[in-house]
């Protein structure tokens, strides 16, 4: 199986490119937030974003027809308790954005159950909206005791709130498929407060404390003989001895079948007994280990801020390290990791740090877009299939036909060139895409693309984009048609004249097809880096990365 890519409702990519449990971990972070649109930030080269972003999607929920057909569909499902709860949901809260919020999420979330492996993991990323009715969805779906924890990430340090308390968190719900799932112990960084305590250093350079080897209260039994000269009773104290310590000495089953006071021989055998110089009771030598375990708790993990280096612009972008710890717990070395909401991409691309096979899908062809320059970027010569969005002329007359924003977007990333503008914003001024170059190393030009979906072309289009990088004093304008160029349409291109920087010389207005970018043939352009349109990902140290055969 290779790394993928899916351009599509990701209800039906599910139902018809992903197999029954063949998903070992699952991460998904479904947008809600009533009547939210989301703006994707791009590197503007004068450093302001008014004009540098564009409406990637709106999170806007409502009653209709999909919401109905997604309802129907849980309804008439084999899952009966989804069906059960999902109608008691809709008696309860009507048909509103929430119901059909929930419909549609419901209708995935039995899709997602099928394509997990049983060892399988599922974690569900939501703010306290909509995190207890997802729970009890989920619930519903995958059973009650398959749910783990809710685990909570400290999102941002602070929110100012007049009349309620300041929402600062976000909830991820982690469920399993059965209680035979894949889990790895992970460990994160000790305060500094907590590390501070331990001053003594073995011979080795190991870091100790000396904590209690006794407990409050006279006992009988074991725990409350004599041992090596020393009588807890007489102290009004028993032995109380850590057993984890004892259980990664000599493992689970020995330990269950020794006493007290041969424990306490093994600690002391290990030199994890502490005598002090004064006549007191020993003590337990408390090592400082690897770090502390992973808490259901996040604090330790901060937002992405506007500054960041990973920030790509996406409003819902998680921080790359959240994605890893959750990988690293629920996942090993080639297994497969799904996010079916994947925006920019942050789950494939801690997947793929961690030597994870991966499967990324989103509705948008920007998304995409994005997901494939950052993974190139941060993971030179990665290889990876994208499917969904057009590989022939067909494919690019249907999604021209089915959403001419989507073509719009896919066709000018064709030429290197960013969306402009917004499905919502008014008027493009005739730009449908732009990208950025230093002609003279120093100041910031422009190149201004114009895109062509329908199959008449004529010499108007020319002129109109003319006049607009008139107007935009923008260098060059570049034209992208379906239909072969006419002659006067040529012509009229011909007579822009032609532009000179350091590059070279360009014509100033050109005319490509789709057919010759899909040939390979692109247009003459004074191209730099990337990095002076978008704001490139950081590359990734792949020194240690494995080759794995799919």
């Amino acid at each position: 199986m290779a790394n993928q890519l899916f351009y599509g409702d990701n209800l039906g990519v599910l139902r018809e490119s992903i197999a029954d449990e063949s998903v070992d971990l699952i991460y998904l972070d479904p947008p809600f937030n009533s009547n939210a649109t989301y703006n994707v930030l791009f590197k503007s080269p004068t450093g302001s974003g008014a004009e540098a972003q564009v409406e990637a999607f709106e999170d806007t929920w409502h009653w209709g027809e999909h919401a109905a057909l997604a309802y129907d569909e849980v309804l008439r499902s084999r899952n009966t308790d989804a069906a059960q709860l999902l109608k008691a949901m809709r008696d309860f809260l009507g048909e509103n954005d929430m119901m059909a919020y929930l419909a549609m999420m419901a209708v995935r979330l039995l899709e997602l159950h099928r394509v997990l492996k049983p060892t399988g993991s599922l974690y569900l990323h939501c703010d306290p909206t909509a995190s207890h009715y997802l729970k009890i969805l989920l619930d519903s779906v995958f059973g009650v005791f398959n749910f783990r924890n809710e685990v909570i990430w400290k999102r941002t340090a602070a929110h100012s709130a007049a009349i309620r308390w300041a929402d600062v968190h976000d909830v991820i719900l982690f469920y399993t498929k059965s209680d035979k799932f894949m889990w790895n112990t992970t460990f994160t960084e000790y305060d500094e407060s907590y590390k501070i305590r331990y001053k003594n250093k073995d011979g080795k350079g190991g870091l100790w404390s000396d904590d209690n080897l006794t407990g409050p209260g006279i006992r009988h039994g074991d725990s409350g003989e004599p041992w090596r000269g020393h009588n807890p009773t007489e102290r009004g104290v028993h032995w109380k001895v850590s057993n984890a310590a004892v259980v990664s000495l000599v493992g689970e089953e020995r330990a269950k079948h020794l006493s007290t006071t041969q424990k306490l021989d093994l600690l002391d055998q290990h030199g994890l007994i502490h005598w002090p110089k004064s006549k007191g009771l020993p003590r337990f030598k408390r090592y400082l280990g690897a770090g502390m375990r992973a808490q259901d708790i996040i604090s330790d993990i901060p937002p992405l801020n506007s500054q960041a280096q990973e920030r790509l612009g996406y409003p819902t972008q998680k921080p790359l390290a959240l994605l890893e710890r959750i990988i690293q717990a629920s996942s090993n070395e080639g297994d497969v990791v799904l996010d079916p909401f994947c925006g920019c991409g942050t789950a494939v691309h801690a997947a793929e740090k961690l030597h994870r096979r991966w499967i990324g899908i989103d509705i948008t062809c920007l998304a995409i877009g994005l997901i494939e320059r950052r993974l190139k970027d941060a993971f030179p010569g990665i290889a990876f299939e994208i499917h969904g969005t057009p590989k022939t002329l067909e494919d690019a007359l249907d999604l021209a036909a089915r959403d001419k924003y989507q073509f719009q977007w896919w066709a000018v990333g064709l030429v290197g060139a960013r969306p402009y503008g917004g499905k919502k914003k008014g008027a493009d001024r005739g730009i449908d895409g732009i990208r950025f170059f230093q002609g003279d190393g120093k100041k910031t030009e422009s190149i201004l693309v114009s895109v062509k979906g329908g199959t008449n072309v004529g010499v108007a289009m020319v002129r109109e984009l003319h006049s607009v990088i008139e107007r935009e004093k923008a260098p060059i304008g570049v034209l992208i048609a379906l239909a072969l160029p006419t002659r006067a349409m040529e012509k009229e291109a011909a007579a822009a004249g032609f532009y000179e920087c350091d590059f070279g010389k360009f014509p100033r207005l050109q005319i490509v097809t789709l057919a010759e970018l899909f040939q390979g043939r692109l247009p003459k352009l004074p191209l730099e880096p990337t990095g002076a349109t978008f704001k490139n990902a950081l590359r990734e140290d792949r020194a240690h990365q494995h080759d794995f055969k799919f």
